[in-house]
């Protein structure tokens, strides 16, 4: 019996908590979905041993919970009250995930678009990481996917910068045009105009017509200044 009323006691203190102090990362009492967006700079267990549950078999911030988050989160205190800022910058530094606090990062702390083009408040994780959403939610919706810091410039695939050698790979670059822009520096810019000239420089690479062919003056994968330095009259650069 005794056992009944202590497991009954435990449960209806989960049942009824309530997140107290700070409500970083929460609409209506329950937590959004990029509260444990990101992932903790130093390691879950680490975090888990900084920041114990609020109390025995809290458990942690996710989305749609409304459990107290770890009291050190934010206060000073053992059982929370006052908002430290120290405190609270530390937590998002090391255990944002954690802490319930990812929405603060560097990475997702930022506005979406004026008049985005798709629902911010309705994407997610798996569209974040997919090659068809990614640089469509950079554009729109940066906040819901940490993209807060690429400038609405995203790989479309997320393993591009394990091997660099893809970006100067000539047989992969329609592939890296397409899906590894950032890591190969391959996104649109605002490009300055063109200055116009009847005059062009001389060929300095007797293959020009052969490489034009093949896309030279059109591929991305080449300067204008190497297309200058080589086939400025074949491709037309003043």
């Amino acid at each position: 019996m005794n056992f009944f009323l202590a497991s009954l006691s435990i449960f209806m203190e989960i049942a009824l908590a309530a997140i107290v102090d700070d409500f970083s990362c929460t609409v209506n009492g329950v937590y959004t979905s990029s509260a444990t967006a990101c992932a903790n700079t130093i390691s879950d267990q680490a975090c888990a041993v900084f920041y114990p549950e609020s109390s025995p078999n809290a458990g942690f911030p996710l989305p749609g919970n409304s459990v107290q988050r770890p009291y050190k989160c934010y206060s000073v205190n053992a059982n929370g009250g006052a908002v430290s800022a120290d405190m609270k910058k530390a937590a998002i530094s090391n255990c944002a995930k954690t802490c319930g606090m990812c929405c603060l990062t560097p990475a997702y702390n930022c506005p979406n678009a004026p008049f985005p083009s798709m629902d911010c408040n309705s994407i997610t994780a798996s569209q974040c990481s997919s090659p068809i959403w990614r640089e469509l939610i950079a554009k729109n919706c940066p906040a819901a996917c940490g993209f807060c810091n690429d400038g609405g410039c995203v790989d479309g695939v997320t393993d591009c910068a394990n091997d660099i050698t893809i970006c100067t790979n000539v047989v992969m670059q329609d592939f890296v045009n397409q899906y590894c822009k950032k890591t190969c520096g391959r996104c649109n810019g605002s490009n300055p105009s063109k200055p116009t000239c009847t005059k062009y420089p001389g060929d300095s690479a007797s293959a020009c017509a052969a490489w034009a062919a093949n896309g030279y003056c059109t591929n991305s994968f080449y300067t204008d200044e190497t297309r200058r330095r080589y086939c400025a009259t074949t491709c037309k650069i003043c």
